[in-house]
């Protein structure tokens, strides 16, 4: 973000009254180093958030500790955490934004982006701007990866874990094989009373980091979780789901289904704008 506002501020700015220099499109951590280097270099420009300030970061579990390396701010200079709490870490940066009265609107969805005589005309769910650049901080966790299947309708199926504590005394189902999925069922693990299941089509958890696979070895272990390599679910319903796990139908009793199996890119929005995908395949 500060890199690419560095670019931008080195290239002509707006001439017209009615036409910012740069609209940023995320409130994340690139969007809001983004909007401190729009400020430090004086342009005119507008943040867009279509959900909450602290973009991926802000929808971690409460209490969640996050991997930080060093790094440039504009106007706040070299930062150095390296395990930082969620909360702090929002914290930090909403005092940031207070201090410097960065522009930032939240729950304001870019919905297109149209060329216009000297910039680009921005449609958002709270106005029309009109913009000389552009620049998406939109991150990759995109549009949450959906199961497609019976029952997933139902308001006790969710894509992401922000409090453990009022899944407490609940059966709660995970599905999903990476960092976020472990780290949901670890959390839920460690509430009195929980009994989690955790559900992964792979045979083994590869993708995620090895700490957190060694902690998951160890809750299985002692009995504080249940987990279903191979396996997919394939009905929900209000008190059950049923899973099959190799060829293999079975249900079991489920208050909560919390769905961790990363994102869909928004790759249909970005080709009506303009900007060409180009999809990497590599060999495990």
């Amino acid at each position: 973000g500060r890199q690419a506002m560095a670019a931008i501020a080195a290239r002509p700015r707006a001439t017209a009254p009615d036409m910012l220099d740069v609209v940023i499109v995320g409130a994340g951590p690139a969007g809001i180093s983004a909007s401190l280097g729009a400020k430090a270099h004086n342009l005119r420009y507008a943040t867009l958030e279509q959900e909450t300030f602290g973009g991926t970061v802000a929808h971690f579990p409460r209490g969640k500790l996050v991997m930080t390396a060093p790094a440039e701010l504009p106007l706040a200079g070299r930062v150095f955490f390296k395990e930082i709490g969620k909360e702090a870490l929002i914290d930090f940066w909403r005092d940031l934004a207070n201090e410097h009265q960065l522009a930032i609107a939240e729950h304001a969805r870019l919905d297109m982006i149209r060329p216009v005589p000297g910039g680009y005309a921005v449609a958002t769910t709270r106005g029309a701007l009109k913009t000389r650049h552009v620049l998406l901080a939109i991150g990759r966790r995109g549009t949450p990866r959906r199961l497609d299947v019976p029952g997933e309708e139902l308001t006790k199926v969710v894509y992401r874990l922000t409090d453990p504590e009022q899944y407490r005394g609940s059966h709660v189902l995970v599905v999903g094989g990476g960092d976020s999925a472990l780290e949901a069922a670890l959390n839920l693990a460690g509430q009195s009373g929980t009994t989690v299941t955790l559900s992964y089509r792979g045979e083994s958890f590869q993708r995620a980091k090895a700490r957190n696979r060694t902690a998951i070895a160890a809750a299985e272990r002692e009995r504080r979780l249940h987990v279903v390599l191979g396996s997919e679910v394939k009905q929900i319903w209000q008190d059950g789901v049923t899973l099959d796990q190799r060829g293999r139908r079975f249900a079991i009793r489920n208050d909560a289904v919390i769905v961790c199996a990363g994102g869909l890119l928004p790759t249909g929005f970005l080709n009506r704008i303009g900007i060409a995908i180009e999809t990497k395949h590599g060999t495990a």
